[in-house]
């Protein structure tokens, strides 16, 4: 009997009885799914905005804060804001704010409702592809609930992550379309369902390659696996030919890259050689796929950001994890009757390729949201591997079914706990220290929670700490500046901030080090380089209300007036303010403007929670 045949024959007799027709069983289960997945995050529409990125991703970006317009629209398609270029997030983004304003719970369910998606789609595809209800079910609830997964769903900067995964898994179900009718409306299909995953987040250039992994297992098209059972019309392909097949894709893919690292060099969130040496990237590459793997089938010590290491591996280190890949590797071609062993360890190799850190992107050496993708590779691995052995050792299908039951609740129970942590900032930072070492990024993040408290002198110790562990860190460096200058220590502000400027070029932390450099030059009273370091920060950052604001005040100190109104009217038009509309006032009454002056007067009380200290701050920085 042919292996498909063979597969067949397995699901037939594996088969639970009691449901009328597998339409009817695919609901059930896709039901199932759903309300498993949606149990388990209920508690994120409780959760807070994160301080890791979601201010810059949502409550702090006048383009999403604005909703769905056709300006944020034209922004979102041409911007590299965050170092990425994925406007299909920002929509996404865009379109919460349009509905829940800024309550992070609608933001929150949004991303779970997105989760959900990507299982049902995930089950669904897996099953039309597969012809494996059962096995496909059991794949998506692992993916729907391991612990990894948590920092997709619950981070709702990581929405990016959710949408590019269900694109994704569109893009396989449409190349089966395509694979079972060939036609050009097909293909296009699949090329746009890809196009749009890539606008959410690159991670999925890898697609075209996972597509040849498809074609091998369970597609079948390889022409030294093709069976009698494969249904004539898909027809037997050379691997030259299958390749070709998919030359758009790779052209897709190859677009994306360009734009990503386009994006990224603008950001300077791109590692340069003199940070990450190559031979460093190589071993902490190595040594994460084994991290990665250890976590898919262990998932402990969790944690939002993993230190990157500043010194060599030990070189044990290296050769284990060189040594476990390998054997893996071997393992697996040597069952190549169990196709499906090398379709999932290459799917996880594959797949982590643009986040594994070759190209080091930031200063983390993984990440678990990283994993959403690639541990389908491992779960598709598991699944069959402890199906197809349960079978050939005669192992009781109830025996299977409670296991696997209790392997889902462990994971659940996990997740669960999990989730927990992401619900408290102070929570999720402090158990990153817990479980690892040398972790200035939650220095960074605590720091940067108690300084949103007001909580200035206990801030500057996580800050401290974090400069210890990683001198180079821009964050922590800055904070340093920023409570140099809280005390009026304005040379060693100056000295702090020139230094950040020294160590990053990212447009937004230097946008602003300018910022505040500037307001030091003008309470110093040297307006030139108030002028020059305000100027530099509205190139970088244009929506940046305070930055147009300083650099009217020094214009207006300086006796330029026609800067000075123009400054104020661009701040205003960013958004209106009361202290905004008093120091237009004071600058149109100097020019003479009585009418208007009153006018601008106005508005500034209408606007005002506190009119005398909305004015006592005007005059504050006039008087600097």
């Amino acid at each position: 009997m042919s292996s498909a045949a063979t597969e067949l024959a397995k699901i037939r007799l594996s088969a639970p009885h009691g449901l009328c027709s597998p339409g009817q069983r695919t609901v059930v289960l896709s039901l199932l799914l759903v309300a498993a997945t949606f149990l388990l995050y209920a508690p994120v529409g409780h959760h807070p905005f994160v301080n890791y990125d979601d201010n810059r991703y949502v409550i702090e970006n006048a383009h999403v804060m604005a909703g769905l317009s056709w300006d944020g629209v034209k922004w979102a398609f041409t911007s590299y804001d965050e170092s990425n270029w994925h406007p299909l997030t920002w929509l996404s983004h865009m379109l919460d704010c349009e509905l829940f304003g800024l309550d992070p719970a609608g933001h929150h369910y949004a991303n779970l409702f997105w989760h959900g998606l990507n299982v049902v789609a995930l089950f669904w595809v897996l099953e039309q592809a597969t012809g494996s209800p059962w096995r496909s079910f059991m794949v998506a609830a692992l993916f729907a609930l391991h612990p990894v997964n948590v920092e997709s769903v619950a981070w709702i900067s990581e929405r990016k992550n959710l949408l590019s995964m269900l694109f994704f898994i569109l893009s396989l179900g449409s190349y089966r379309w395509y694979v079972q009718g060939p036609n050009w409306r097909r293909y296009a299909t699949l090329a746009a369902s890809f196009a749009l995953a890539a606008m959410a987040k690159p991670q999925v250039i890898t697609l075209p390659f996972v597509l040849l992994l498809w074609d091998y297992w369970p597609l079948e098209r390889f022409h030294s696996v093709v069976t009698p059972t494969v249904e004539a019309h898909r027809g037997e392909k050379r691997f030259p030919w299958l390749v070709l097949e998919k030359l758009p894709l790779f052209v897709i893919s190859a677009v994306s890259g360009v734009l990503t690292l386009k994006a990224q060099m603008a950001g300077d969130a791109v590692g340069s050689l003199r940070r990450y040496p190559f031979p460093l990237r190589v071993e902490n590459a190595v040594v994460s796929y084994l991290r990665y793997l250890s976590k898919a089938f262990w998932p402990s010590h969790l944690a939002v950001s993993y230190p990157y290491p500043l010194t060599s591996f030990a070189a044990s280190q290296v050769v284990g994890a060189l040594f476990v890949l390998g054997a893996i590797s071997v393992f697996v071609v040597r069952l190549k009757h169990r196709r499906y062993f090398l379709v999932g360890w290459l799917w996880f190799l594959g797949t982590l390729v643009p986040m594994i850190g070759l190209v080091q992107v930031g200063a983390q050496a993984m990440g678990d949201r990283y994993a959403y993708l690639p541990f389908v590779g491992c779960f598709l691995m598991l699944t069959w591997g402890v199906a197809d052995g349960a079978q050939q050792l005669r192992i009781r299908s109830g025996l299977v079914f409670a296991g696997s039951v209790a392997v889902l609740l462990a994971l659940a129970l996990v997740a669960h706990r999990q989730i927990g942590y992401w619900g408290d900032n102070v929570k999720l930072w402090s158990h990153a220290l817990e479980v690892t070492n040398g972790n200035f990024v939650a220095e960074d993040g605590l720091g940067g929670l108690l300084l949103e408290q007001g909580r200035l002198e206990d801030a500057i110790p996580h800050y401290r700490a974090a400069v210890a562990m990683h001198p180079s860190d821009p964050i922590g460096n800055f904070n340093l500046g920023f409570y140099a200058g809280q005390h009026e220590d304005w040379q060693a502000a100056l000295q702090q901030y020139s230094k950040v400027l020294s160590l990053t070029k990212e447009p937004r932390m230097d946008g602003e080090t300018h910022l505040n450099m500037g307001f030091i030059y003008n309470h110093l009273g040297d307006l030139d380089q108030a002028r020059e370091s305000f100027k530099a920060a509205t190139r970088l950052l244009p929506q940046k209300v305070l930055a147009w604001i300083g650099l009217g005040i020094v214009a207006q100190k300086s006796g330029d007036f026609d800067v000075a109104l123009q400054s104020y009217t661009h701040a205003l038009e960013i958004r209106r303010s009361d202290v905004g509309y008093l120091l237009l006032a004071q600058l149109l009454e100097r020019r003479g403007q009585h009418d208007q002056a009153v006018s601008a007067l106005e508005r500034a009380k209408a606007l005002s929670p506190n009119f005398p200290a909305a004015r006592l701050t005007a005059d504050n920085l006039l008087a600097q």
